[in-house]
């Protein structure tokens, strides 16, 4: 007998769901990390205005990245066929953004051992290394879900990835790598601008409202793209929401502006991508009028709004698959056991609020205008 109190189809879709509340908390609380990094070399341009920038993200960039490690467990456990394929094809991204995501605690330890300016400007590019090329690969990496990736699987479902990591560089996949990058300069513009003063918070709301014009051209760019010029996938034959999780027992075809189907079908997913091309807007007026709480408010909708809408227009697929449509991963056909997703679900009720509960705690603690003054009191200080 079945004791378990939610049945499979709504466990699946408990499980999309999460996985997307996780990749946006990692956008929305990593996200301002890899943004000020990005922007370090230009908005603090001495040591003592880089020194405020380090300490802004020093107290609290290691618990950022949980979410991350959140995300990836997620994908691994409730999703292990999407996980085999998806970092076996991109094995060589992922260990780029995990090289350029080492250098950041390395460059936040030694920049300071040594004094000399040719010492220090060395981390300070590492660093912007470790917040533009990360936040560069996720979005160059969405990109090619939308286009779809060259994986196939065999008789057994085992997946073998015919593409290369250059493969990854394609025009629209770099238009959308360009827009997770000006998508998270704005953010962590707006953060550098709430919690600094003098030139660096000015030079901050500068750049960020360049990067907020630049969000806005970019999606209404890569929307005109996945209208006009690409094909999205379609399931054509009949999949049961309740049955065994086996990709190849389904029928897809491509079609262009496939990828808009769900809004057509489901008109208030429309709300993603118009919060998408708002929430820039918003950051831009916020920056401009000097309104740290609008500018904040206005980044944390683009980025809810940009990555809802990568989702929803995907939704029910997970990872198409270019060379082989039938074989691509949906919700339905690539989840863990029915047990599995309700025993995690469990395990997430638990301890997903102790984390948020623990972060908040930290923000609260480490609150309030980083300045050279306040890191020179500060023995512990970067």
């Amino acid at each position: 007998m079945n004791t378990i109190p939610l049945d499979y189809e709504t466990l699946r879709l408990i499980w999309w769901l999460l996985l997307g509340v996780l990749l946006i908390g990692f956008a929305v609380m990593d996200g301002y990390d890899l943004g000020v990094g990005a922007l370090l070399p230009f908005v603090a341009r001495s040591d003592d205005e880089r020194r405020v920038l380090i300490n802004l993200l020093g107290p609290t960039w290691e618990g950022n990245q949980v979410w991350l490690v959140l995300g990836g467990g997620a994908i691994f456990a409730a999703w292990p066929a999407l996980y085999a394929a998806s970092f076996s094809g991109f094995y060589l991204a992922m260990i780029t953004v995990l090289l350029a995501l080492i250098l950041r605690p390395v460059a936040f330890k030694f920049r300071g051992k040594i004094k000399g300016p040719r010492w220090r400007a060395t981390w300070d590019w590492a660093l912007f290394i470790g917040g533009f090329v990360p936040a560069l690969i996720f979005g160059v990496a969405v990109g090619n879900v939308l286009l779809g990736v060259p994986f196939n699987l065999d008789a057994t479902l085992r997946p073998s990835y015919a593409g290369n990591f250059f493969g990854l560089l394609r025009p629209f996949a770099l238009v959308s790598g360009l827009l997770s990058v000006a998508m998270l300069v704005t953010h962590g513009a707006v953060i550098i601008a709430a919690r600094t003063e003098g030139m660096v918070a000015l030079r901050a709301r500068v750049y960020g409202r360049y990067a907020a014009v630049a969000s806005i051209v970019l999606f209404a760019l890569a929307g005109l793209w996945v209208s006009f010029l690409m094909d999205g996938y379609v399931v054509t034959s009949v999949q049961d929401p309740l049955g065994p999780s086996n990709p190849l027992n389904k029928i897809v075809t491509t079609s262009t502006g496939a990828w808009l189907a769900n809004y057509g079908a489901h008109p208030w997913m429309i709300m993603a991508p118009a919060l998408g091309l708002l929430g820039p807007v918003v950051a831009y007026l916020g920056l401009k009028g000097h309104a740290w709480k609008t500018s904040l408010l206005g980044s944390t909708l683009a980025i809810v709004g940009i990555i809802s809408t990568a989702g929803l227009s995907l939704f029910p697929f997970l990872l198409p698959s270019s060379i082989n449509p039938n074989a691509s991963l949906t919700v339905w056909d690539a989840s863990s056991s029915h047990l599995t997703l309700f025993v995690m679900l469990l395990a997430t009720i638990v301890f997903l609020p102790l984390i948020i509960a623990y972060t908040a705690w930290v923000y609260r603690v480490m609150r309030g205008t980083v300045t050279a003054t306040s890191i020179g009191r500060n023995p512990n200080a970067y």
